[in-house]
């Protein structure tokens, strides 16, 4: 097995993707010309998103995203926890919680995407301390 991508349920597709090309410095890899399906580049792995339309016309019973009560959680690393956060609140996500040191050495922000999914903005973890 290989992990291909993980797909968000969205009101808006290609407004979606917009923000997070503005937000997040990320690169649309594609939009469907309907406009009810895209990804983002990441690396090994896209960052999809699909409309609550078309899954309710698939037969599912899609939920929309809540930071307040998260099922999920999306993580981006960064040297610069600070101003990745000052980037995607001026693309108009909403500031969950400011960076903050952890005990374990991460610096470790949320915010809240334009559907109100939420998204860690954090360090990325390095190797254990040697004994």
């Amino acid at each position: 097995m290989q992990f291909g991508y993980t797909i968000l349920y969205v009101q808006d597709v290609p407004r979606t993707i917009a923000f997070y090309e503005a937000a997040f410095g990320l690169k649309r890899r594609f939009v469907h010309e309907a406009g009810d399906f895209g990804e983002l580049d990441t690396g090994a792995t896209a960052l999809a998103f699909s409309s609550l339309r078309l899954m309710t016309e698939l037969g599912k019973n899609p939920q929309r995203a809540s930071a307040g009560a998260p099922s999920f959680e999306i993580a981006f690393t960064t040297a610069d926890v600070a101003a990745a956060v000052e980037r995607a609140v001026a693309a108009g996500a909403r500031l969950v919680q400011a960076p903050e040191q952890m005990p374990w050495g991460q610096t470790v922000a949320y915010v809240a995407d334009i559907n109100d999914a939420l998204v860690e903005l954090c360090t990325p973890m390095g190797p254990p301390p040697a004994d």
